[in-house]
């Protein structure tokens, strides 16, 4: 999917979200041209990411090397997160530390666009609802299983998954922000199963719909979309006003662009091979 003009105006928001959201719920570490969150509790690892000081220097070779040192010292997984048109240079300097870089569609939501009717399995949990711990397993089982195409993977790996991390925190970390309004979960729920679910993560009057997945004995029925509309109707309810997300590839690049999505540049995950 080609990637189309964005205003510069609308990166730099995004720039700027990225920064924010990770705060809440990290230390900030500096090394030279990026800018390290280290996560303080339970929940998925940060990442690090080019830093917004205005004096911070160009991106260089030995800050991604201090930072990926720093990174598996923690025990976090070496990640690097950035936009590919607001710092270009970083992408060489990941590289020349020996680090792959993946690409990534990044895609905002037209406010204009219309949203489709509500799915009849798909809601937004809250934070006592029974199914908020096998919503926020999931996504760790689908993204095991990566692509759209259908498999055996299903209830009995969300369950296995579910009491694999029943004591890790995760489950009153999310009701605590649910309850602060920094997290909205949805998902799909049928027969007492969650087939998929998502989140969105408001900052200000900005989001990005994150941690889509669907079971893959549930794929091939529309319900990650379903997940996704949810979220972007709770987000515009709730006075955001952009709203947007990093597809896996073009071919979930396309199924997002049914919502209203459309390129605005490229997302960059640089990390261990």
């Amino acid at each position: 999917m080609a990637t189309v003009d964005a205003p510069p105006p609308l990166l730099a928001r995004l720039e700027r979200y990225y920064d924010a959201v990770p705060r809440a719920a990290a230390r900030v570490e500096e090394y030279g041209s990026l800018t390290l969150f280290v996560r303080e509790g339970p929940g998925w690892p940060y990442y690090a990411r080019p830093a917004l000081r205005p004096d911070a220097p160009p991106p260089g070779v030995a800050d991604v090397r201090a930072v990926a040192a720093r990174q598996a010292e923690l025990g976090a997984p070496v990640a690097f997160e950035w936009v590919a048109e607001t710092t270009p240079g970083l992408r060489a300097a990941v590289e020349a530390a020996g680090l792959h870089v993946s690409e990534h569609p990044l895609m905002a939501r037209d406010a204009s666009a219309p949203l489709p009717g509500r799915h009849p399995l798909v809601r937004v949990l809250d934070a006592a609802d029974p199914f908020l711990a096998a919503a926020l397993a999931l996504p760790h089982v689908a993204f095991a299983h990566p692509g759209t195409a259908t498999g055996p993977v299903g209830a009995a790996e969300l369950t296995a998954e579910v009491a694999a991390r029943a004591a890790d925190g995760t489950v009153p970390d999310h009701q605590e922000r649910i309850r602060a309004g920094r997290v909205v979960v949805a998902a799909a729920v049928e027969n007492g199963v969650v087939l998929g679910s998502g989140m969105h993560l408001p900052v200000g009057d900005v989001t990005e719909v994150a941690g889509v997945g669907t079971l893959p004995a549930a794929r091939r029925r529309g319900l990650g979309l379903a997940v996704t509309a949810e979220l972007v109707r709770s987000a515009l309810a709730s006075g955001v006003s952009t709203v947007f997300l990093s597809a896996g590839d073009d071919e979930v690049a396309r199924l997002y662009a049914r919502l209203g999505f459309h390129p605005v540049g490229t997302a960059l995950i640089g990390a261990l091979q």
